[in-house]
C-alpha cells in the first residue's frame, strides 16, 4: 500500500512585487555625472592649491603665528620627519596621512598626498588652470540643471517636501538611521530627510562655495569689493570654501553608502537610463 504525500501546513511568502518607475530624465541623469565628474576634479586640484600654503586664517589678513587650521610636518626627537594637523591650540599626530605621507617608499613632506591632488606633484599653476576650468563647468553645468529643474517642474518635486513628509520627518530620520527603506508609493518620492538634504546643498552649501571661491580671486575684489566685506575678509572667504568643501565630500560619502545600502545596482541603473525598480506592497501570498 502506497503511502499519500503529507500536505503542506503552512504557506510560503511569495517573493516582493516590483515594478519599474521612470524616475530620473535625461538632463537630470547627464546633470548629476557631469557634477560627479567636476566636484571631483574641483576637491583634487583645490587640496593641490591648498598645498602652496596649508594654513587657514579668519579675517582680511594671514596671521602667520596663529593660524585657526594648519597641516605641516617637524621632526621629532629622533630627528624624523612627523606630519601634523594643528587646530586653533590642539595639534594632532598625523603621520602617513596629512604633513608627512609615504609616497614610492620615501616619505614626503605636503599637507595632502599626490595620490589625492590634480597634479600629483607640487604644481600651484597647473592646480590653478585645473580648478578653474572645472569650477566654469560646474558652474553652467548647474545653471543648466536649475533652468531645467525650475521649467520642467523637477526641482520642487525632488527638493520641497510635501506636507504629509514633513509631518513624518522623525520617521524619514528613523528610516535612515535603521537603514529601513520605503516601499510602495512612498518609494515613487525622495522622502522628507533626503529632500532637505538636497535642497541644503542646492540652495546653501553650493552657492555659499562658489561665493566665497569668487571672493578669492583679485579681479572679483575689485569688481565686487561687496563679496570680499560679505565674508569678512578674503581669509575668511578661502576659510569658509575649505569647510564647505569639506560637507560636501562628507555630503558625498554619506551618498554613496546610502547608494549601496539599499542596492546599488537598482540605483545605478536608475541614474545611467532612467528606470528604478520599487517594491510593491502587499506581497501575495501562495
Amino acid at each position: 500500500m502506497q503511502a499519500r504525500p503529507l500536505l503542506a501546513s503552512s504557506t510560503a511568502i511569495a517573493p516582493p512585487n516590483r515594478e519599474k518607475i521612470y524616475r530620473h530624465p535625461l538632463v537630470i541623469r547627464v546633470a548629476h555625472w557631469l557634477n560627479a565628474a567636476s566636484l571631483l576634479v574641483l576637491l583634487m586640484s583645490g587640496l593641490q592649491i591648498f598645498n602652496a600654503h596649508p594654513a587657514l586664517y579668519w579675517g582680511a589678513a594671514s596671521t602667520f603665528d596663529a593660524p585657526a587650521l594648519a597641516i605641516g610636518s617637524d621632526t621629532d626627537a629622533k630627528g624624523e620627519a612627523r606630519g601634523f594637523v594643528a587646530i586653533g591650540s590642539h595639534t594632532f599626530d598625523t603621520t602617513g596621512v596629512l604633513g608627512v605621507s609615504t609616497e614610492r617608499g620615501t616619505a614626503s613632506e605636503r599637507a595632502f598626498p599626490a595620490w589625492s591632488t590634480i597634479p600629483s606633484g607640487q604644481d600651484l599653476a597647473t592646480a590653478r588652470r585645473w580648478h578653474f576650468l572645472f569650477a566654469w563647468a560646474f558652474v553652467v553645468n548647474g545653471a543648466i540643471y536649475l533652468a531645467y529643474g525650475l521649467g520642467s517642474g523637477q526641482l520642487r518635486r525632488r527638493v520641497i517636501p510635501d506636507g504629509d513628509q514633513m509631518r513624518d520627518l522623525g520617521g524619514s530620520v528613523r528610516e535612515h538611521l535603521t537603514l529601513r527603506f520605503p516601499k510602495g508609493e512612498e518609494a515613487r518620492r525622495y522622502n522628507a530627510l533626503q529632500k532637505l538634504t538636497y535642497l541644503a546643498v542646492i540652495a546653501g552649501l553650493l552657492p555659499v562655495m562658489v561665493l566665497a571661491g569668487l571672493a578669492m580671486s583679485p579681479a572679483m575684489d575689485a569688481a565686487w569689493p561687496w563679496l570680499v566685506a560679505m565674508f569678512g575678509g578674503r581669509q575668511s572667504a578661502r576659510t569658509i570654501h575649505f569647510i564647505v568643501a569639506n560637507l560636501l565630500v562628507l555630503f558625498v560619502i554619506v551618498h554613496v553608502v546610502l547608494v549601496l545600502v539599499s542596492g546599488f545596482w537598482n540605483n545605478m541603473r536608475g541614474m545611467v537610463t532612467g528606470w528604478f525598480s520599487i517594491e510593491t506592497e502587499g506581497a501575495t501570498r501562495r
